[in-house]
This record gives structure tokens, sequence and C-alpha cells, in this order.
């Protein structure tokens, strides 16, 4: 028994899984080391067999030059998807960041075996937390969602460079506004718990203040991390939904 497949829907399928590789290689949650190779291969797969028949109505030349151009483009279009949403876990990493610099904790560094680096306390909270609420908000299929919509509104052969270099600068603007956002309460409940320090140092110098600051700032920054807590997810939500609209545009254009 033999099985006849189509020129143009092989190429389909072909074409959709190397933009779903680059995207679910490079994508958080997908893209992180704690997610075996072989997923994401079967991942890529699946996304790539959902959409691969749709891409065959597409007319790309069946010669070696045109389908390594196409290849490269759709290389290029999955890691730029894909590094939007790195952008949305890198805001909370940040965030986090800036109160560990802030408060002290930046002293203790943790190894981050997601991406086989040190991150400080806070900012490796932040991250793990962005993450659990993603998926019980359901973002992740969103993210998904989103992808997928990006094979319905791109040509195999047109990516506008652009959208992307403007997407991109845009988006890393917004990746330090949201992350100072995010961190703006704790930062300023730290500089008055500084200034109340500072002012307690001139009034009884004979006070080991430095003993008493690194308490009290653990003190502060704790009840506060806990009191804001609750306004994560609207973060978490508004910037999936950011990542989201970004990547149609970018495909759009």
């Amino acid at each position: 028994m033999t099985v006849d497949l189509a020129p143009a829907l092989v190429t389909g399928y072909l074409l959709a899984f190397l933009r779903a590789a680059a995207w679910v290689f490079v994508c958080p949650p997908f893209g992180t080391r704690s997610v075996p190779t072989t997923v994401k291969v079967g991942l890529a797969g699946a996304l790539a067999l959902v959409v691969g028949p749709h891409l065959a109505q597409q007319a790309v030349p069946l010669e070696v030059a045109p389908l390594l151009a196409a290849s490269a483009l759709q290389i290029a279009a999955g890691l730029a998807l894909g590094f939007l949403g790195v952008l949305l876990f890198a805001t909370f990493s940040f965030a986090g960041g800036l109160i560990d610099l802030v408060s002290g904790y930046s002293v203790a560094q943790l190894f981050d075996p997601g991406n086989n680096a040190p991150v400080s306390i806070f900012g490796q909270f932040y991250g793990v937390l962005a993450t659990t609420l993603l998926f019980a908000i359901d973002g992740h299929l969103l993210l998904v969602r989103g992808f997928l919509t990006s094979f319905s509104a791109a040509p195999l052969t047109h990516l506008s460079t652009d959208i992307l270099a403007r997407l991109l600068t845009g988006d890393i603007a917004l990746f330090f506004v949201s992350a100072l956002e995010i961190a703006a309460p704790l930062l300023a409940a730290l500089f008055l718990a500084e200034a109340a320090l500072g002012l307690l140092s001139r009034a009884a110098p004979q006070m080991n203040i430095f003993q008493l600051g690194l308490p009290v700032k653990i003190l502060v920054t704790l009840t506060l991390a806990g009191l804001a807590l609750p306004l994560l997810p609207d973060a978490v939500s508004g910037m999936t939904n950011h990542v989201v609209r970004q990547s149609l545009d970018l495909i759009r254009g």
C-alpha cells in the first residue's frame, strides 16, 4: 500500500513546523529547560498538524531557493513571536530584581535551573508566580491561540521588518515601564523606610542603624509583597493580552 501526499501539503506542514518549533523553543513557559526537548518537538508537531492543511493553499514555489527563503522567514517569525513571550516573563523577573536591589535581598543569589543562570530571591519568586498565574488564568491557551491565529493572518512569503523593529523596540520600552509599575509600591515604601532610618540615625547616633535597618527592610518588603500579591493576576492577564495583540500586529504587517 502506498500513500500519496500532495507536495503543497507536505510543504505546508514543513513550514508550519519550522515556525512552531522556533516559537516553542523560545517562548516561555514552553521554552524553558524544565520542559524536555521531546515534549517541545511534539508540541510543535501538534501545532503544525492543526494549521498545515491551511498553509497548503498558499503558493510557495517547489524549488530550492524559494523553499529556503520561506523556511528562513518562518523561523524568523517564530523567533520574533517567541521573543514577545520572553518579554512577558522577563517583566516580572525584572520587577522582582528591582525589589531585591533596593531591599538588600540581592546579596543572596539563587540558581535558576530553567534559565541556567543565578537570579535574586524576589526575581525568582515573581517569575515562578507569573508562570503559575499564567496557567491558572489559562493564559497559556491564549498564547497558543494567538500563535495559531498568526498562521491565518500571515502569508508564508512576507514579514514586515519595519513593523518587527517598531514592535520589538516598543515592547522593550513597555517592559521597563511595566516592571517599574509592578515594583513601584514596594520601591516607594522602601525609600520611605530608608528615609525614616536616616532621620533616626541623626536623632540617635548611638544606635546601630545598619543592624536595625536590615530586619526593618526585610519586614517591610515581605509585608508589602504579600499585600501586593492580589494585584499580580491582573498584571499577568494584561501583559498576556498585550503579547497576543502585538503578535497579531507583527504578522498582519
